[in-house]
């Protein structure tokens, strides 16, 4: 009688074995880590909570980074406690249903902030170069479907991932050296060939973030030839500093993400755990910088956040 095929059974779960290489400084790495995933969580809040107090707040740019922020305390809170689990040793294992869970939530969020951050793109060309139009076009109905076809965009890209995951054979390796799970880290766990995983990456980082990218820079040029024409020259300085808030996190952003995409899937010469240091940098350092940057360049939002900070200052007193 012949052996049962095993093969194609998919682990039970995977081992997650962190940084490889800096084994002996994931206690001290845990440190930073947890630190810059408080100040998310804080930074992120206060965001949402000034918005949602102050009405003069309440318009699509105020709204867009609410969204943004409501993404990056997603990510963070999907990821970086496991993370945190595993530079500590307490909880290196995961479910391969969980670790499939995870790699979605992952990229769901990162095309739904990939969209979002064009429709402030968006936002910027219309306020600059049609201020008239502003209200008429971005109208609270038009935001709606703006989100619905960002979370519509972002599943059916992403879904195939699943499957294209559960088809492959695993031969028994569950060990993955990771701190958390991603496509082409578990893809590259099967015993057989990956090409058509890592095409779909390629296609999929194409038709989402590639795209918005070009978008994006469109739009810039669009807004730069608008500022050119601009009769009153304070206009000017004053929408560049609006716009260079969002520039910033745009290449915080995407430099990151494309960086180890590109690497993970081309580059065989980029030692292991600077690929992986890259994977975290958006899942971790990101999520706390957003609301830093928007909270000191924008200049509502630090008046808000400063009035808000003196009212529980006096009702503390008091």
């Amino acid at each position: 009688m012949s052996a049962p095929n095993t093969s194609r059974s998919h682990p039970t779960f995977f081992i997650l074995v962190g940084i490889p290489g800096m084994e002996k400084s994931h206690t001290w790495i845990s440190i930073p880590v947890c630190m810059m995933y408080c100040a998310a969580l804080l930074g992120n809040l206060v965001l949402l909570v000034t918005v949602a107090k102050e009405r003069s707040l309440q318009e699509p740019m105020y709204i867009f980074l609410c969204l943004l922020a409501v993404c990056d305390l997603l990510l963070s809170t999907a990821t970086v406690p496991k993370i945190l689990g595993v530079l500590q040793s307490l909880s290196t294992q995961i479910s391969f249903s969980g670790c499939l869970a995870q790699m979605f939530s992952i990229y769901f969020i990162f095309v739904v902030e990939s969209a979002i951050l064009l429709a402030m793109a968006f936002d910027w060309h219309i306020a600059i170069c049609k201020p008239l139009q502003y209200t008429a076009v971005l109208t609270h109905s038009v935001m709606g479907k703006v989100v619905m076809a960002a979370l519509i965009r972002s599943f059916c890209i992403m879904l195939p991932a699943i499957f294209l995951l559960k088809r492959l054979p695993y031969c028994g390796h569950n060990v993955m050296p990771h701190t958390y799970c991603e496509h082409i880290g578990v893809g590259r766990l099967a015993c057989t060939d990956i090409s058509i995983n890592i095409w779909y990456g390629v296609a999929a980082g194409f038709l989402s973030a590639g795209l918005d990218v070009i978008s994006i820079a469109v739009s810039c040029v669009l807004i730069l030839r608008c500022l050119w024409g601009l009769p009153s020259p304070r206009t000017s300085p004053r929408a560049l500093h609006t716009c260079g808030s969002h520039l910033c996190v745009i290449t915080m952003f995407y430099t990151p993400a494309f960086f180890s995409f590109l690497a993970h899937r081309f580059s065989q010469h980029v030692p292991q755990h600077i690929l992986i240091s890259f994977a975290n940098l958006y899942i971790v350092v990101l999520p706390m910088l957003n609301p830093i940057v928007y909270g000191v360049r924008t200049k509502q939002i630090r008046e808000h956040v400063a009035h808000l900070l003196r009212l529980r200052g006096l009702s503390g007193r008091t």
